[in-house]
């Protein structure tokens, strides 16, 4: 069976909502792609993390030694433990709000690209029922003019009809199924992300009240190298 043959024939006969459904179909494998690659590269190992961040804390006193920890991982939940962990000493209140405001930074780029593909989902089976509904008229059209005596003019107009609700919805099944799959994970993430930040504020109370000073965040970071002396003027 020749099925490039039948595809092209098939995608002539659709009409030119065709174009639009073939436009969707490509653009939503793109952000299927991407965004499959994007949230694999942001999966961690949440317990080994979290576990390496409190042996820092607690064992080492270190707060520099726990921004290190999680700039060796990627993904949002290491992004947002750094941003709690350099408002170490600071009200509790502002590190919750920094923590808040890192958590909606990395949200938005979770979801990147998702509204798109909702509406990819959203609008490929409507454009393929308006032109069914198209195809309806067209074929009562030319029933009421020309009768039952030429029935392939209400054949062509209801054949029509067919093919594009079933391209609509060849687009609108992947993109709904795959947009499912990633707001499961990306809920996934979610979780993960409330689980850091209460075991960081948790370690944090824990850590002032058994007195352990960490080293500062400041030391994280390298110090700024001495300007070298001026030669001296002959």
């Amino acid at each position: 069976m020749d099925f490039g043959g039948t595809f092209v024939k098939l995608f002539r006969d659709g009409g030119p909502v065709m174009w639009p459904l073939l436009l969707f179909s490509i653009l939503m494998m793109v952000f299927i792609i991407e965004r499959f690659i994007a949230l694999r590269k942001a999966k961690i190992n949440v317990n080994e993390f979290l576990a390496k961040i409190r042996k820092s804390l607690i064992v080492n006193r270190s707060i520099p030694d726990a921004i290190k920890v999680c700039e060796s991982y990627r993904g949002p939940v290491p992004s947002i433990m750094k941003a709690g962990l350099l408002k170490y000493g600071e009200p509790k209140e502002d590190v919750e709000k920094t923590i808040e405001n890192a958590a909606l930074f990395e949200m938005g780029r979770l979801e990147r690209n998702l509204v798109w593909l909702a509406t990819i989902d959203n609008v490929s089976p409507l454009l393929g029922f308006f032109v069914t509904v198209d195809g309806m008229i067209k074929s009562f059209d030319a029933l009421a003019e020309a009768g039952l005596s030429n029935p392939g003019l209400v054949a062509a107009g209801i054949s029509e009809a067919f093919i594009t609700t079933a391209a609509g919805l060849a687009v609108a099944i992947p993109a709904q199924l795959d947009y499912n799959l990633f707001m499961s994970r990306i809920n996934k993430f979610v979780r993960d992300i409330e689980t850091s930040t209460n075991m960081l504020l948790e370690t944090f109370g824990e850590m002032q009240r058994s007195g352990i000073t960490p080293e500062p965040a400041a030391a994280a970071r390298p110090a700024a190298s001495a300007p070298a002396p001026k030669p001296a003027s002959s």
